[in-house]
């Protein structure tokens, strides 16, 4: 049983990763006042830029750097649309969805001739499992050494990096200038304009990060969990995403653990497979791949008890003119 909650654990760590650098995106886009639906697009089209240019180059790196650069520009084309030309943003971020669904098919097949998808990576062309200090001489420790050398030991770098990402955050929002400055143009991007602030500004950065993690999102599911990239790879992680930002108000070390739950949840399914529930039978795996989905409706339905997103979140900036 021990080995069992060791093997569920490992699996929710590498399941939530994807779903928390997509939470801290969301999270730095809303704070400013932007909300963002494509968070799902911006990680495929990550994820296919990242499996492309791996696949050509080798070099994991390189396929990180592409779906950073990729999500960028997509985060880039929703604050032209939002914040420059004062858009609907539910909109434009339902576009940049099915661009990337689309685009990433189409380029796909035109290059590489698999229904979308890119060719297998190499092991070298993926970010491989890093085994920390003295994980294998402890390995047969009782109880701390099998979390240290399966549980803690063992990842690859985007999933330490994931995590590393929360305190991160949580300084950039809460302990800087900019920070401030970010939270304050979500709540009342007026008086931050009355300061001498730029609000069309402040709200490109906060895309621009957004895009940046969502890269590290796309990269992570097609060269570090999978190898390659795969037609609808991301498979409504982005909307879950969204689900656990609102379900931990906005918060980094809140949204982790939400994204841990979600994670939590895909394991159990991935663990239920074709298993005998007693008195009950075999369930069918599709019920177990809709948890996850269900328990957003349920969350959302009031069990978190009120959210309150930032006072000016999805309301384009109209400067004053005197």
């Amino acid at each position: 049983m021990f080995d069992v909650i060791i093997l569920v654990l490992d699996s929710t760590l590498r399941l939530s990763t994807p779903l928390l650098f997509a939470c801290l995106a969301g999270l730095f886009s809303e704070r400013s006042g932007v909300v963002d639906i494509g968070l799902e697009g911006k990680m495929l089209g990550g994820a296919f830029a990242a499996g492309t240019v791996a696949y050509l180059t080798g070099n994991p790196w390189a396929g990180l750097l592409a779906a950073i650069c990729i999500s960028i520009v997509l985060s880039l084309i929703h604050g032209f649309a939002s914040i420059t030309n004062r858009g609907n943003q539910i909109v434009s971020g339902v576009a940049i969805n099915f661009l990337a669904a689309g685009l990433s098919v189409l380029l796909g097949q035109a290059w590489f001739g698999q229904g979308g998808r890119t060719p297998q990576l190499e092991i070298e062309a993926r970010f491989a499992p890093i085994t920390l200090p003295f994980a294998d001489s402890v390995r047969d420790v009782p109880f701390l050494g099998p979390i240290y050398a399966d549980l803690i030991s063992g990842h690859n770098i985007l999933v330490y990096a994931a995590f590393l990402t929360v305190p991160l955050t949580w300084w950039i929002v809460f302990r800087t200038r900019f920070g401030l400055r970010l939270r304050a143009v979500g709540e009342s991007p007026h008086a931050v304009d009355t300061a001498g602030i730029s609000v069309v500004w402040l709200r490109y950065r906060a895309v621009i990060i957004c895009g940046a993690l969502c890269g590290f999102a796309g990269a992570y599911l097609a060269i570090a969990q999978s190898a390659g990239f795969i037609k609808d790879m991301s498979a409504g992680k982005g909307f879950i995403a969204l689900a656990a930002l609102i379900f931990a108000k906005w918060r980094p070390v809140s949204a982790m653990f939400a994204c841990l739950l979600f994670g939590f949840l895909d394991a159990i399914a991935n663990l239920m497979q074709g298993q005998e529930v007693p008195g009950i039978g075999e369930v069918p795996v599709q019920f177990f791949q809709a948890l996850p989905y269900i328990l957003t409706v349920v969350l959302l339905a009031g069990f978190i008890g009120r959210a309150i997103p930032p006072k000016n979140v999805g309301v384009p900036y109209v400067k004053e003119r005197t």
